[in-house]
């Protein structure tokens, strides 16, 4: 007679096909199920079935599902332009301060968009005597403040379009936001060439009002900055300070308000956190401004 069989032994082959069919499972439920999407994932991240760079990549890539435009956008206030009458020379000189390689063109008002400049055309038209800068826009993509950001980017990968203004209910500009604006939703922040120069400080002032701040700064250093008093004797860096008081390595858009101060985390893996953005809460100038930053973003 034939011995008994024996049960079969697990395998990381096995367990991978036995998650994959799990998650392709929740995948088709409603959304409702996501808290329990990401127990799963969280779970896979634990048994080193997904690593901490794929975990982030989807936890984001949910995160951009349940937003909007309005949520990221940069608000008209802050949206650097060109005015459409403008001199060759002058177009130039302001696109290389602004740090942007592409920039919006207005008309007679701010309602009034004319289509998009870009960087390298304007290159291409120095020595040109007869320059129009009409002649070098690029039509300009307009989308409501409510659209979801999921569909943005896949309008984004299908028009090859990196960036698009935003309008209100009523027809008027509200904001813009780039592709880099949506990606850095899902993988975090986004550093080119541009941001490296500028990053020479721990602290530094971002467009938004708020301000970028690297985890390794100084508790003091940032105490000086916010006209605050976190205790140095708790942690001697800011990002030590975000661990402390979590009790854990805090996760990618995760908040913390400590001393009347909103942390969010702008980067950060399984073992270690590198960046914050950081927001005054206290309804007063608590720090003095350091150098406007540039983000370097297709604004």
């Amino acid at each position: 007679m034939d011995p008994s069989p024996t049960p079969a032994r697990a395998t990381p082959g096995n367990s991978l096909t036995q998650l994959i069919d799990r998650f392709s499972t929740l995948l088709l439920r409603e959304p409702d199920d996501r808290s329990e999407l990401l127990k799963l994932l969280h779970g896979a991240h634990e048994r080193n079935l997904v690593d901490a760079e794929a975990l982030t990549i989807i936890e984001g890539a949910i995160t951009v599902a349940e937003m909007t435009v309005r949520d990221i956008m940069v608000p008209r206030q802050q949206i650097q332009t060109i005015s459409a009458g403008l001199p060759l020379a002058q177009t130039i000189r302001k696109t290389i301060d602004s740090g942007h390689s592409r920039l919006p063109v207005l008309g007679e008002d701010d309602d009034d968009v004319r289509g998009i400049v870009l960087a390298k055309d304007l290159l291409r038209s120095i020595g040109n005597s007869n320059f129009r800068l009409e002649d070098w826009l690029r039509p300009a993509m307009f989308i409501p403040e409510s659209k979801p950001l999921n569909v943005l980017l896949r309008e984004f990968r299908i028009s090859h379009t990196h960036m698009a203004l935003v309008i209100d209910e009523f027809g008027s500009l509200a904001g813009l936001v780039t592709i880099e604006d949506v990606l850095e939703e899902i993988v975090g922040e986004i550093e080119d060439e541009h941001d490296a120069a500028q990053l020479d400080t721990d602290i530094q002032l971002d467009a938004s009002g708020r301000y970028r701040v690297k985890a390794q700064t100084p508790v003091d250093t940032f105490n000086e900055k916010f006209s605050c008093e976190l205790d140095e004797r708790e942690a001697q860096t800011i990002g030590g300070q975000i661990v402390h008081h979590l009790g854990r390595v805090p996760r990618r858009n995760e908040s913390i308000e400590l001393n009347g101060l909103l942390f969010r985390v702008v980067r950060a893996d399984n073992r270690r956190l590198y960046s914050l953005m950081v927001e005054d809460l206290r309804h007063e100038t608590s720090a003095q401004p350091i150098a406007a930053e540039s983000s370097g973003e297709d604004h």
